[in-house]
């Protein structure tokens, strides 16, 4: 099954980049470079999905998302 998940990429004082699943609490990963946050964040998706199905639990994902970005002065 396909499942869509937006995923948030946040810098790191110390280099790098935090990778964050809004969709999946607690689903937080790292990387060096934005593509290894990138490829950290499918794993640990993969993983807790595996975790959430073979508990018996909901599989949340982001397909019916609509992300907006607003700016405040």
């Amino acid at each position: 099954m396909q499942r869509t998940y937006r995923i948030v990429l946040n810098p790191d004082p110390d280099g790098g980049y935090t990778a964050i699943v809004p969709a999946l609490a607690g689903c937080i990963t790292w990387g060096k470079d934005i593509q290894e946050a990138k490829e950290m964040a499918k794993e640990a998706i993969e993983l807790y999905i595996e975790d959430l199905i073979s508990s018996g639990e909901n599989v949340p994902d982001d397909n019916n998302s609509l992300e907006l970005s607003l700016t405040v002065a």
